[in-house]
């Protein structure tokens, strides 16, 4: 059975709404924490762990591939260290791998790496078993790293008098909606698509088989693979500027979603898609 067996739409209007680093404030601590160490432990990195733990960081959070697949991601930062610090087996089939496979999850690479021979299938194993030491580590980390931003919860809810709201996420699922659970953000969405469901534009392409007009439909994010998403199709975004969390989910309740209301919204995204590539330096 599909996830999407179970919704149903209820509104004209579509606000899809990506999860850490946009309602969530877990993006950094996630990859402080989690997703960098892990790499570190994974590949046997210490001996350059400082180095490669800044690298990571700008790859993953202060840049144009800000919210990145973790999969993606991690081929990058294996691709520059098999250069700079330590040969890296198998990074050209992983990179290779996560340019062109059709879903980017644990499972995904799981039976990739079944498929796989040699260096490949060992780089690939690896990647799973990195990617499950970092939800792991994103477990245990202290509760108190794990909130929404200010003014989230009120954005969620502020677009859900009016349609229907999915979390469109690549994170893991079981993580998500713990942290949205948590904080009641589940009672304002109807549908949950996370990293198990495929890309976040393959998820929006999802929902509007529903039949919602793609001017009615806005992706909110905060990193460049939000934006692409709904240019893949055809819908509105919305960016959370990093650094600049709380004044931007006012501005979501105050101005954007009145613009998308009232037809109005291309001129003004235009505007907000400039100010989005000026704060992350693209």
């Amino acid at each position: 059975m599909s996830i999407f067996d179970g919704f149903e739409r209820k509104h004209e209007y579509l606000i899809c709404v990506d999860s850490d680093g946009c309602v969530m404030d877990t993006m950094n601590c996630k990859h402080f924490h989690c997703f960098g160490p892990c790499m570190v432990a994974e590949w046997g990195l210490e001996e350059w762990k400082e180095e490669i733990l800044d690298r990571w960081n700008v790859i993953n959070l202060f840049s144009m591939t800000r919210g990145i697949n973790r999969f993606k991601g991690l081929a990058m930062a294996l691709k520059e260290i098999d250069g700079k610090y330590k040969k890296i087996a198998g990074v050209d089939a992983l990179a290779q791998w996560a340019d062109t496979a059709p879903a980017l999850s644990n499972d995904a690479v799981s039976k990739a790496a079944e498929a796989a021979q040699g260096d490949a299938k060992l780089v690939l194993r690896k990647a799973l078993s990195w990617s499950k030491a970092v939800n792991a580590a994103i477990v245990e980390l202290d509760e108190s790293l794990k909130i929404p931003y200010t003014g989230a919860k009120e954005g969620l809810a502020a677009a859900h008098a009016f349609a229907d709201v999915a979390m469109v996420s690549s994170a893991n699922r079981d993580a998500v909606e713990e942290e949205w659970g948590k904080f009641d953000l589940l009672e304002h969405t109807d549908i949950v698509l996370a990293q198990d469901v495929g890309s976040k534009a393959t998820c929006i392409a999802a929902m509007l088989k529903f039949g919602y007009d793609p001017q009615k439909v806005l992706m909110v994010g905060d990193a460049p693979g939000d934006c692409d998403a709904a240019e893949r199709n055809g819908v509105h975004y919305y960016p959370i500027l990093v650094n600049h969390e709380k004044e931007s989910w006012d501005e979501a309740i105050c101005v954007a979603y009145g613009n998308l209301q009232s037809g109005t919204y291309t001129a003004y995204g235009a505007e907000k898609k400039n100010q989005f590539l000026k704060n992350l330096g693209g």
